[in-house]
């Protein structure tokens, strides 16, 4: 499920910047990086199985590996996790509608926050 035009799409921010806003909202920086692009997770495990909010970036300056990037987000999307084969983001999974809001609610304090800081 991916989140289109939340506004996270269009920040273009120091790397730094955006590590501490991510933390701030529990998203780590996620084993899916390289020296070109970041993905920040939130994880959301529930009885209904453990759910991943990810909000990718990739370096439009520097290097992700050296902590100097600028980085520019791109949309944030949910995927659920299955047990070997990895994470599903296809239009016919279903995700909880709470971990839905949660996540709607969480992409939309993020962006305040970033939008706060780079004013």
């Amino acid at each position: 499920m991916v989140f289109d035009n939340s506004g996270i799409e269009n920040i273009v921010a120091d790397q730094n910047v955006i590590q501490h806003v991510m933390n701030k909202h529990g998203l780590n920086l996620g084993g899916h990086w390289d020296y070109e692009r970041v993905t920040y997770d939130l994880k959301y495990q529930i009885e209904e199985g453990v759910y991943y909010l990810r909000i990718p970036g990739y370096a439009v300056e520097g290097d992700v590996g050296a902590r100097n990037a600028k980085l520019q987000m791109m949309d944030p999307y949910l995927g659920k996790h299955y047990y070997p084969t990895g994470i599903e983001y296809g239009e016919d999974e279903y995700f909880p509608p709470a971990v839905v809001e949660h996540c709607k609610r969480t992409i939309i304090s993020i962006s305040n926050d970033l939008r706060e800081i780079l004013a």
